[in-house]
């Protein structure tokens, strides 16, 4: 049953490998989302300090927990440290745990590894006279991981990691590290397979997990002749086929929705892709990075620091 398999952490905890994903989604329409999912089934809630929405996730969450579909301990519940809180880390966690209104998070997230001023213009998007983002150089990432790990062992946090981690900065943190992070939650797609650092988590026990893994609205991926191939040999969409090709690789996947039937068939209509199913979409990725046609959907306005090409 695909849509039961979970993965274990390094921390010995289980991740469901299907999360309903909470970016972007529409004030309003964020609380019956989570409700519904886990309604249908979903045990896996991904939300951010940055996204603005946790009060909502917090509602949907309650509403069930209230009504004994679930009990908390059933459910993994994954926010993040915006930028701007990277020297503000314990005051940070106990204000998402307040907006979701949960005693614990199952694991917890440094979004960025890049710290915003935190007495700039604005609270979360800080800018400098120019437009671009307020950015503070001198601090280190490390210095925030620091401040993470002492989280751990206080009953606020079962599990820490990080996001938008490349190779370069995961071989900066795991020297100074006294917790290695439990994971990597980093855009993934065939167009976007990131295999090195895929590989280089694998190898450090750190659990990938896919966002953004059908691409964007009116991406190329869903009508892609080796995606569209193995869909129609396998009679479901090409988005069943890009959600399932994460767990096949090992890897939790969020798949964001607020529409109930795309919600109950993004968990319904995963599949177990066969090894003919994953050389196709493998060398489809191939292809892609050999003609130099890998594609980045989300790019920040600060991902240069990162050393985010213009279109990949």
């Amino acid at each position: 049953m695909t849509a039961e398999t979970r993965f274990k952490l390094n921390t010995g905890a289980e991740i469901p490998a299907l999360g309903l994903g909470t970016w972007q989604s529409a004030p309003g329409e964020v609380a019956r989302a989570v409700s519904h999912a886990i309604k249908v089934g979903y045990r896996h809630i991904d939300t951010a300090q940055g996204y603005g929405n946790e009060h909502e996730v917090g509602q949907g969450i309650k509403e069930c927990i209230d009504a004994g579909i679930v009990k908390r301990e059933d459910l993994f519940v994954t926010t993040k440290l915006w930028c701007s809180f990277h020297t503000r880390v314990a005051e940070a966690v106990q204000t998402s745990l307040d907006k979701l209104g949960l005693e614990y998070l199952d694991l917890y997230l440094m979004h960025w590894p890049l710290a915003m001023n935190p007495n700039g213009n604005h609270p979360m998007i800080p800018k400098l006279p120019d437009g671009s983002r307020d950015i503070v150089h001198s601090h280190s990432h490390i210095t925030t991981w620091k401040s993470m790990e002492q989280l751990v062992g206080t009953g606020k946090v079962k599990a820490i990691g990080v996001s938008n981690y490349s190779v370069q900065y995961l071989e900066e943190l795991l020297p100074q590290a006294t917790i290695v992070p439990a994971a990597n939650q980093i855009e993934n797609h065939p167009s976007l397979p990131q295999q090195e650092i895929v590989d280089y988590c694998k190898q450090k026990g750190i659990h990938i997990t896919a966002y953004s893994p059908l691409g964007s609205t009116g991406s190329p991926l869903f009508t892609a002749e080796p995606i569209v191939a193995v869909a129609q040999k396998r009679g479901v969409s090409p988005a069943s086929v890009l959600l399932s090709w994460h767990i096949a690789r090992g890897s939790s996947v969020l798949a964001k929705s607020v529409t109930p039937a795309r919600i109950e068939s993004n968990r319904a209509d995963l599949i177990k892709l066969d090894e003919e199913d994953i050389a196709t979409i493998r060398k489809y990725s191939d292809h892609l990075e050999a003609t130099k046609s890998l594609q980045r959907f989300v790019f920040p306005p600060f991902g240069y620091n990162f050393g985010f090409p213009d279109k990949q």
